[in-house]
């Protein structure tokens, strides 16, 4: 597997729309016309809504045990009992921890947080922080993003004679905790309209039925917003239905750069509040909030989230920014690290599993996913511990790696995830076994299939029929974009290069200039700088299209995706 270069993508344009949408649509040019068939707008109707972000807000009350959940919370703060809110130290976790905390303490409850260090503790709830919870009076537990899959840790908390609600997005399996309300739209018993809310999409769900049962002067739901487009966006789960039209509130919320640490980080990511994208929370801002609980702990990027002095914020802000070029550093030298123990060690080849001691349990995840870019098959990256190693999965479209997880269950100590992206803690006894059965499932599985990535475009355009006046303010309108709701992307091919050179730190990334004889644009191609010594005279670029802020000047540039020689 060492010799694998970069899987060769297959790319996959649309189907063009047929000739009744495209006359259903006549209103809008031709090029958005197809972008908006891609996306399921068959009617105007549908078209104006989704280009509006308009879609149902749901009541917080269709999500089940929501009622049980309110009125205890309610008791907890008339009785002024002490209240904890039990998080994950990922930027979703993070962010519905600090927005569940501001919400009660509005209501003058006396809550406190509580965030696990990945390191000491692990994922999710466990009994030695539940001991120290109660130790300290807490008589209610509300968990945000974590302990749909904890019943032991709720009984003991039930035993300690605390309460628990929990709220978590996350797959069930078995039984249901036993907890006073389990809040999760994914839980079989129940019928919310859209699975898809990320954890803090649920918190703002409590925040909304509380504030709905109980209206307080001066507040509404809608002023955590901003939480709820950093932490849906950074989850990346999917950006449709409800959470889309979350996160479009939540961006303009953003841009008004009322929240001290946000305009902070934004200040030393070198990032325009006022212009702030879904692409700049996912790609600049969630990465520095989730490097704090990578590296050291998740307290600083809450402390970040919660703070209302302007001088603490700005000295927040730049410890995950160097704490976040830190991360990158360690992720580039682990990934080397671990493709050499895999040139070593290939194993069956229809998946990745490498674990070693130096690895650390903080960027395994995001070195898992770099392996998927490499070979294209899931990859499973672990820390082996004295007695237990901690991995992170990731996967590729034709592989569920949480059901996968689950036909081991019996070897490990715990785990969870989603169909893409999951976890576990095992005995270091039993890693071997679980290579074993994870490869022999990943084979028979993947063992037949051709394994190539998919690019998927919108459509093939000759280079100059990107209008901007036209096009722009229609792409525009397609944010926020992200899984399941993707951005505009084009094919233009025989584009001559005019120009091409490396950029950026170690010369990774590729700077071009390309035409169709017509016109001419520059374009960035990120990950691509080992095209510059070999670029040829003609190529294809599927790409998307955007306005580039930098250094204050604006101009327009195609971000390539993928290049072909033509």
């Amino acid at each position: 597997m060492s010799d694998t270069p970069t899987p060769v993508r297959n790319w996959k344009i649309a189907e063009q729309l047929p000739a009744e949408i495209d006359a259903e649509l006549r209103a809008y040019p031709a090029i958005v016309r197809q972008l908006l068939y891609n996306r399921g707008c068959l009617t105007a109707s549908e078209a104006e809504q989704y280009l509006s972000c308009n879609g149902p807000i749901y009541d917080p009350f269709l999500l089940t045990d929501m009622d049980q959940a309110v009125e205890r919370i309610w008791h907890s703060i008339q009785a002024e009992e002490p209240i904890a809110i039990y998080g994950d130290y990922d930027v979703d976790g993070v962010t519905a921890t600090a927005l569940l905390t501001q919400v009660l303490r509005s209501f003058g409850a006396k809550v406190e947080a509580y965030i696990p260090n990945r390191f000491e503790e692990g994922y999710g709830l466990n009994n030695e922080a539940l001991d120290s919870l109660a130790q300290n009076g807490t008589r209610l537990i509300i968990t945000v993003d974590c302990g749909i899959r904890s019943p032991v840790e709720a009984e003991h908390a039930r035993a300690l004679g605390m309460e628990m609600i929990i709220s978590d997005h996350h797959h069930p399996q078995g039984d249901l905790p036993r907890a006073t309300a389990v809040i999760c739209q994914r839980r079989p018993d129940n019928t919310y309209p859209d699975v898809n809310l990320a954890g803090v999409g649920l918190a703002y769900k409590i925040a909304q039925a509380l504030l709905t049962r109980h209206p307080l002067p001066g507040h509404s739901a809608e002023e955590w917003l901003d939480l709820v487009a950093l932490g849906t966006i950074a989850d990346i789960v999917p950006l449709t239905g409800e959470n889309r039209s979350l996160v479009r509130a939540g961006l303009n919320r953003l841009r008004l750069g009322q929240r001290v640490g946000i305009r902070a980080l934004a200040q030393a990511a070198g990032i325009a509040i006022e212009r702030l994208t879904a692409s700049d929370v996912g790609f600049s801002l969630g990465p520095r909030l989730n490097a704090a609980g990578r590296l050291e702990s998740a307290l600083a990027a809450y402390a970040l989230l919660m703070a209302n002095d302007v001088q603490e914020a700005g000295l927040l802000a730049q410890k995950l920014d160097d704490q976040n070029r830190q991360r990158q550093t360690l992720t580039h030298n682990l990934q080397k690290t671990a493709e050499e123990l895999i040139a070593a060690d290939p194993g069956e080849g229809s998946l990745v599993f490498v674990a070693h001691p130096d690895f650390s349990s903080g960027v395994v995840g995001l070195v898992a996913a770099r392996l998927v870019e490499t070979y294209y098959r899931p990859a499973i990256v672990g820390q082996i511990g004295n007695t237990s190693t901690r991995a992170s999965c990731r996967s590729i479209s034709e592989f569920h790696i949480t059901d996968a997880l689950d036909q081991c269950a019996d070897l490990m100590e715990r785990h969870g995830g989603h169909s893409m992206a999951a976890g576990f803690t095992i005995r270091n006894e039993n890693l071997p076994e679980l290579r074993r059965r994870l490869n022999a499932i990943a084979h028979e599985k993947l063992g037949g299939l051709e394994l190539r990535p998919t690019l998927r475009a919108d459509m093939e355009i000759p280079l100059s029929a990107l209008q901007p006046g036209l096009l722009l303010p229609y792409l525009d309108r397609l944010q926020p974009t992200g899984m399941s709701n993707p951005d505009a992307v084009f094919i233009s091919r025989r584009l001559h290069v005019t120009q091409a050179r490396a950029i950026g730190k170690d010369q990774t990334h590729l700077r071009l200039i390309v035409t169709d004889g017509n016109i001419y644009y520059d374009a960035i191609a990120f990950r691509m700088g080992a095209w510059a010594t070999q670029i040829p005279e003609r190529v294809d670029l599927l790409y998307t299209f955007e306005r580039n802020n930098y250094q204050g000047r604006e101009g327009l540039q195609l971000v390539v995706r993928d290049l072909k020689p033509a």
